[in-house]
């Protein structure tokens, strides 16, 4: 009798239909005359199709559809509605697909994909950023400039990428932004992947920071199958949280409603910063200009208070008003019935890039609470309530949006394998959040050897939010680092590690200035610290150990 055909590589993979039907045949053959040697068929060479439309005209897909299918010479690239063009691409397929999982759902995407032996045979698709509808674009070229086949979708919204009206009285929309998107782009763009080169994708991996790091984590919560690596960057999970940080560091900054100036401008924020990075940047035993670890930054070595003025206001210190501003800055939100921390709050050397999520005439994120939350347009944030009114947003938005299960037992048992990095100094999703969530992950594993299986958590001294700031943060965290291997680059890391099974200890990140490296330092998996030899140059990674 004859055998079904094997499962094509790649856990995730699914072929084409009319490869199986071929398959098919040639094994039925096993049982048929003539044969005076090995029966075994031999595997049919996959065929890769033309990039035209015509080419996908059989491909059946699951709510989804294709609408383009357009070839795009080698060399540079500038996506329709940009500025700066891509380099350096090896020519490709450019396919444009919509994908609809519920009725009131449109996800545009696109896939590129890499023609003749360009392509490496493995995708990744790219996640977002904030709420905007953008799609990734330098994220795409990263990966395809590598050899990957990359996806990249708008998240399910269209227009103003400052706008969230789109959610008010669109639930479903909601969710395709805080959960659904990248595996409804995902499964179709593996099948049109498949059917263009004629055989699947044998590895598939996210690549993701900021919203694209909340993308991740709703990727290994809720559809942890989909993907054989996920890098994670800066994910701002804790979504309804996090946006009530945003609310709360508004209104710490600010005397009243009637009095809405800022107490704390970004000179005196900046100043902050300047006087903790003095008083501790050298805990580590190296003077870079770069606080190794905030947490070590304790108040007594630097306190806030140090700053403030002994007479009138001037440049070089701070006002009570503001110091008591940065104190609660400091703090984070706190339910005031239960006293439970909300978020964490900001840490030290953090502080000059706190005025870009103040707010100005308004919170930031107002609309997640005025339109998503309250759906009403004349809400007014300072009456907010952060027990009674921070509840009812959770209940009601963050079931959509939030990606808190600590459970990856699904996304462990299919192999798959987890990165995450996160800016010490992160304005934005602060890293003792994420810091948090790993432990927590951690405990329900039951052990460090057991979580070190499958997760690994990068935090770098000096870096704010998913790139820059004064440390070495040049790590394929955006866009291609200096050099491009499984020691230096993330996407390499990952790669290594669900191919050959090492997992990265360590990344060795860049400094960058006018185009050049200056500085090399190893950013060491969690709980692990770059630690200085104590001889040769603090800007040469050689001299440091993860300890």
């Amino acid at each position: 009798m004859a055998k079904f055909p094997p499962t094509p590589p790649g856990p995730h993979a699914q072929p084409h239909p009319a490869r199986w039907l071929a398959l098919l045949a040639a094994a039925a053959c096993t049982a048929c005359g003539g044969s005076d040697g090995d029966d075994t068929p031999a595997t049919p060479t996959p065929v890769a199709l033309a990039c035209e439309a015509a080419s996908f005209a059989a491909l059946k897909l699951d709510n989804a559809t294709i609408t383009s299918a357009t070839p795009v010479a080698a060399g540079s690239y500038t996506p329709p509605g940009t500025n700066g063009a891509l380099t350096g691409l090896p020519a490709f397929c450019l396919v444009k697909g919509q994908a609809t999982p519920t009725g009131d759902s449109l996800i545009n995407f696109e896939a590129w994909v890499p023609q003749g032996s360009a392509w490496n045979g493995k995708l990744v698709t790219t996640g977002n950023g904030g709420y905007s509808p953008a799609l990734s674009y330098r994220d795409m070229a990263y990966a395809l400039a590598q050899g990957y086949a990359a996806i990249g979708g708008d998240t399910g919204h269209q227009g103003d990428p400052n706008a969230m009206d789109w959610g008010l009285g669109h639930p479903e929309k909601i969710t395709d932004w805080g959960s659904r998107s990248i595996h409804a782009i995902t499964v179709p763009a593996k099948q049109l992947v498949a059917t263009l080169q004629g055989q699947p994708a044998k590895r598939a991996y996210y690549y993701g920071c900021s919203t694209g790091g909340h993308q991740a984590y709703a990727q290994v919560q809720r559809y942890p199958t989909d993907f054989d690596g996920v890098i994670a960057g800066a994910p701002g999970n804790n979504r309804t949280a996090l946006n009530a940080e945003f609310l709360w560091r508004y209104l710490s900054n600010r005397s009243s409603q009637a009095d809405p100036a800022l107490l704390l401008t970004p000179a005196k924020a900046a100043l902050i910063t300047n006087a903790a990075v003095a008083a501790c940047d050298t805990i580590d035993g190296v003077a870079d200009g770069v606080i190794e670890d905030p947490r070590q930054c304790t108040s007594a070595r630097f306190d806030v208070g140090s700053l403030q003025c002994s007479g009138a206001d001037a440049a070089t210190c701070l006002t009570a008003a503001q110091v008591a501003a940065a104190r609660k800055i400091y703090a984070g939100p706190v339910n005031p019935r239960t006293g439970v921390q909300i978020y964490p709050g900001q840490v030290v050397g953090s502080e000059s890039g706190w005025p870009g999520y103040w707010g100005g005439a308004e919170p930031v994120r107002t609309d997640y609470w005025r339109l998503w939350a309250f759906e009403n347009p004349q809400w007014n944030w300072w009456t907010f309530d952060f027990d009674r009114d921070f509840s009812f947003a959770l209940a009601k938005v963050g079931s959509r949006v939030d990606q808190t299960s600590t459970d990856l037992s699904a996304f462990k048992a299919a192999g798959a394998k987890l990165i995450t990095f996160q800016g010490w100094i992160d304005p934005v999703v602060v890293a003792t959040d994420t810091i948090a969530y790993y432990e927590k992950v951690k405990a329900a594993q039951g052990s460090q050897a057991e979580v070190d299986r499958f997760f690994k958590l990068f935090v770098v001294p000096g870096m704010g939010h998913c790139s820059g700031g004064p440390g070495a943060t040049s790590f394929g965290n955006a866009g291609t680092p200096p050099v491009v291997d499984a020691d230096h680059d993330l996407l390499s890391a990952l790669d290594r590690w669900v191919e050959q099974g090492t997992a990265p200890q360590r990344i060795v990140a860049s400094r960058v200035a006018n185009g050049a490296v200056v500085r090399t330092r190893p950013v060491c998996a969690w709980p692990a610290k770059a630690v200085y030899g104590g001889s040769g140059s603090t800007d040469d990674a050689a001299n440091f150990s993860c300890r």
